[in-house]
């Protein structure tokens, strides 16, 4: 009878990840973090919020649409600004009418989204790891207090790039449409005989509105020409993979669904350019997308993807710098004939 990887002894889990290694070509480090992955939006999405989450982002690329060959170690997550401060914005008002109104939501947004994680959220995953036997520790993180972080006891490492810690990242300003339930499997399923591992089926963010979401913000990065952090250059390999994908022909075709992500990201993320004049989202849907930055920005951007690189995140081998950078000059020509 087959045995859930959970179960196994620490040995015996160490094995497997050996064999799946051998059978993938994929680091041990990376093939753990994806159970834990796995194991966290089965949980998730078998809570009694379930309903009011969508999965986004990266990982939703990496796990659901298997579009990107890269891994995907953070879990994004929307909740449904409807139902987080019902209020303010409730059905038939997903987008406030002015500037105020938006400072307003997002404090409200702010203010609320904390209490309902702590609430609703960490007391179930707690519970689920409990009843798993499991020994991870969950720790609220970031500026806000957004995230929520499952530190788990690693049994392999890789160059530190990858830590150990599945990070559930919040956020309440949209409603996550349009979406629908997908199913999701670890890396090492059907490569181990004899080992059942996690599935998850989580409401996911259509491929259209995470490529304009990704695409936007690369937009932004090229008006101010700096980075915001670090782990920023998967959004550019995002974007070239979902441009070779299938999927390209539907999220160009789609332009309602970038007209809202630029009247949503106008609402709560609007941001200045590089002389300080603010930028038109908008423009970015309507023939105008940069995501090509140059100079100093371009540099920073290599920079930031080969450390990205260089920790094996790339799962099916990473096109250099230089021609990555080709691929989305061409997915920018096309995504700007309208």
């Amino acid at each position: 009878m087959a045995e859930a990887f959970f179960a196994l002894s620490e040995a015996d889990r160490r094995e497997v990840l050996e064999a799946a290694r051998e059978r993938t070509g994929r680091p041990t480090h990376l093939l753990e973090k994806d159970v834990w992955v796995v194991w966290t939006l089965a949980a998730v999405f078998d809570s009694p919020v379930a309903d009011q989450l969508t999965f986004k982002g990266g990982t939703s690329l990496s796990k659901a649409y298997r579009i990107i060959e890269r891994f995907s170690e953070d879990i994004d997550l929307t909740v449904d600004i409807r139902r987080l401060i019902p209020d303010l914005a409730g059905e038939g008002r997903e987008l406030p009418a002015s500037r105020s109104q938006a400072d307003k939501w997002t404090r409200a947004v702010r203010d609320s989204l904390p209490g309902w994680v702590d609430a609703q959220v960490r007391p179930w995953l707690a519970q689920r790891l409990a009843e798993s036997g499991l020994s991870a520790e969950l720790r609220v993180a970031g500026k806000e207090n957004e995230q929520l972080q499952l530190h788990y006891p690693a049994l392999s490492a890789g160059t530190g790039y990858v830590a150990p810690v599945v990070t559930l990242e919040f956020g309440g300003r949209a409603t996550g449409e349009p979406h629908q339930p997908m199913p999701i499997t670890c890396d090492m399923d059907g490569h181990v005989d004899g080992v059942v591992f996690p599935t998850a089926a989580p409401q996911v963010m259509s491929v259209s509105r995470t490529f304009w979401e990704k695409a936007t913000a690369a937009h932004v990065y090229c008006a101010q020409a700096r980075l915001r952090g670090e782990r920023f250059a998967r959004h550019w390999h995002d974007l070239a993979a979902i441009a070779r994908s299938s999927h390209f022909d539907q999220v160009v075709a789609e332009r309602a669904v970038a007209q809202t992500v630029a009247a949503h990201k106008s609402c709560f993320f609007a941001e200045k350019d590089a002389t300080g004049a603010w930028i038109d989202y908008g423009v970015a849907t309507r023939g105008g997308l940069q995501i090509v930055p140059a100079g100093a920005a371009r540099e920073a951007l290599a920079n930031d993807y080969a450390a990205m690189v260089a920790d094996e995140v790339m799962l099916g081998g990473a096109v250099p710098f230089d021609a990555l950078m080709q691929a989305c000059e061409a997915l920018q020509e096309r995504a700007n004939q309208v």
